[in-house]
C-alpha cells in the first residue's frame, strides 16, 4: 500500500507518518519511510538517533551518484535512471522500516537542476509503482514530489488538519492538488482535538466519507517533543487514536 500525507506546517503530519510506519512494521510488513518534508523531522519521530540522522544525506543531494545513475556529466542525461538499488544502498534500517530523506524539489532559477528532479521523480516512481511494500510518504504543505505519472500508484493521500480556518484552508488546497493529480482516495485527518468545539467545527468542514478520523491533544507528544518520558509517539491517547487510525487504513487495503 502507498500512502501520502501532507498538511499546513505544525500539524502533526509527521507523528501520524512515523506512526503508521510503525503500525504497518509492527504486524510484519515491510515499510519504506520516505520524508519528503523541508523540515525534515520524521527521522527523529521514527526513533532514529541523531548521530545516524547527522549523516543522512537527502538523496537530490548525492551529485555523485546522480550523475552516475543519470549516465554520466554533460548536457545529455537519461531522463529515466535506474534508481532501485538506492532504495536500499541508502537508506536506514530501523526494523522492517526502511528510512530514507528525499530533499526538496529543486525550483528553477540561474542553475539548471533538471538531472537532479528527474533522479527525484525516478526513485519515487520506483517506490510507488514498481514496490510492492507498504510506502509511506511524509510530505510537506505541497505535494510538489508527486507528479501525474507517480500519482497513479498513491492508494491513499491523507491531510492532516487542525481544527482552525487557516489550516483547513491549507487542506483543502491539498485535496484539489490531490484530485487534479487523479489520486482517487483522499481523506482527511483532524489532529490535536481540544475540545467538543473543535470536534463540532471539524465535522461542519468535512463530510463524514472525507473524514478518515480525529485525534485528541495529547501532551504526552509534548513530553516526546521535548525529549522527557518515554520516548515513543506512540503512546497514550494519541497511541489509542493511532491504532483506530491504522485499523481503518488496513481494512480498506485488505479490501482492495
Amino acid at each position: 500500500m502507498k500512502i501520502a500525507l501532507s498538511g499546513k506546517g505544525g500539524v502533526g503530519k509527521t507523528s501520524i507518518s512515523a506512526s503508521l510506519a510503525k503500525l504497518f512494521s509492527r504486524d510484519g510488513h515491510r515499510v519504506y519511510a520516505v520524508d519528503a518534508d523541508p523540515d525534515a523531522s520524521l527521522g527523529l519521530a521514527l526513533g532514529i538517533p541523531d548521530d545516524i540522522l547527522a549523516k543522512v544525506v537527502p538523496l537530490i543531494e548525492m551529485q555523485d551518484v546522480i550523475k552516475e545513475k543519470s549516465a554520466g556529466g554533460g548536457a545529455f542525461y537519461s531522463l529515466n535512471p535506474e534508481v532501485d538499488d538506492v532504495l536500499d544502498e541508502y537508506s536506514i534500517s530501523v526494523g522492517n522500516i526502511k528510512f530514507l530523506r528525499m530533499g526538496g524539489v529543486k525550483p528553477g532559477g540561474s542553475a539548471c537542476y533538471c538531472r537532479e528532479n528527474s533522479f527525484l521523480y525516478s526513485v519515487i516512481d520506483s517506490l510507488l509503482l514498481n514496490k510492492d511494500d507498504v510506502v509511506i510518504l511524509d510530505m510537506g504543505a505541497g505535494i510538489e514530489h508527486l507528479t501525474r505519472g507517480t500519482s497513479k500508484g498513491v492508494d491513499l493521500m491523507v491531510v492532516v488538519t487542525e481544527p482552525s480556518k487557516t489550516s483547513v484552508k491549507t487542506a483543502r488546497v491539498v485535496m484539489q492538488l490531490a484530485e487534479d493529480l487523479g489520486i482517487e482516495v483522499i481523506k482527511v485527518v483532524a489532529n490535536k482535538i481540544r475540545s467538543p468545539k473543535e470536534e463540532a467545527f471539524i465535522t461542519e468542514q468535512f463530510a463524514a466519507d472525507e473524514l478518515l478520523g480525529m485525534i485528541r491533544f495529547d501532551d504526552d507528544l509534548l513530553d516526546v517533543a521535548l525529549g522527557e518520558g518515554e520516548q515513543d509517539i506512540l503512546t497514550g491517547a494519541f497511541k489509542a487514536s493511532m491504532e483506530e487510525i491504522y485499523l481503518r487504513v488496513k481494512g480498506w487495503k485488505d479490501k482492495k
